[in-house]
């Protein structure tokens, strides 16, 4: 099935406003057809919270999509320091992630939270890239198809067809973000094609084959080429390499 490859930078606790607007002016002057404004790949940024406005305000005449890095399960209430679904809506956001490595690793994200963040989002009508995961200790130990069957089951908890057609799946394996390791193609695809059949399983046949799945363990300009042209991978969710122009620009190009 013809999935819309995607390339999406997470900017992570980088870039100020004036940072990022500077970033997109850079893509921008520079993409050559690339960032955003070719019919392939759908191109994404999600910077900051505090960035997003003046991102939104550079990327404005370009198909590229502005998210942000996290939403909360409750419309409101006494949660410092979270951000509802509501009120990003309220600023033009579309997209979400949910349940990055380091939001499980640092803050405590389960499995159960990040169904419940998922479900708020989908509700509040946003789209969102759900991420999942194994550690190094888990690869070795040789449970990630369990691991990752275990997030999918409980992230995707009483999630519809109709929803999942809202959500695009990203497979970090966490040993190798921001530590310059990269799963080989082969090893990377063969962890895609799983989630896809477990997706399968869950769902559909159909629901699988329009799943897109991307990359997201320290995608680079070196070996975007091979990840990509693999059949069950659909794009990248880019770490570092999404804060410098040049080589966000690269990726995009290599997923054309």
């Amino acid at each position: 099935m013809d999935r819309k490859k995607v390339i999406a930078g997470n900017w992570k606790m980088n870039m100020t406003a004036a940072e990022g607007a500077q970033l997109i002016a850079d893509l921008k002057a520079n993409c050559g057809g690339a960032c955003g404004c070719c019919s392939a790949p759908e191109v994404m940024v999600f910077p900051p919270f505090t960035t997003i406005a003046a991102v939104q305000e550079a990327a404005k005449g370009t198909p590229l999509v502005v998210g942000a890095q996290n939403v909360h399960w409750a419309t409101n209430g006494a949660f410092t320091g979270e951000i509802s679904a509501k009120m990003l809506v309220e600023m033009g956001v579309n997209y979400v992630i949910i349940g990055h490595s380091e939001r499980r690793q640092y803050f405590g994200e389960t499995d159960e939270t990040v169904n419940q963040r998922v479900k708020a989002a989908l509700a509040a009508g946003m789209k969102v890239i759900l991420c999942i995961g194994e550690t190094l200790e888990e690869r070795e130990k040789g449970v990630t198809e369990a691991v990752l069957e275990k997030q999918v089951r409980w992230d995707l908890a009483d999630i519809t067809k109709e929803q999942l057609e809202n959500i695009i799946l990203a497979y970090e394996p966490v040993w190798a973000i921001g530590t310059g390791k990269t799963a080989t193609n082969e090893q990377a695809q063969e962890v895609h094609a799983f989630v896809r059949a477990l997706i399968g399983k869950m769902y559909c046949p159909v629901c699988a084959g329009k799943i897109r799945i991307l990359y997201g363990g320290s995608m680079k300009p070196a070996n975007a080429e091979g990840l990509l042209a693999q059949p069950d991978i659909d794009g990248g969710l880019i770490g570092g390499a999404a804060l410098k122009a040049a080589d966000f620009i690269a990726l995009v190009k290599a997923a054309c």
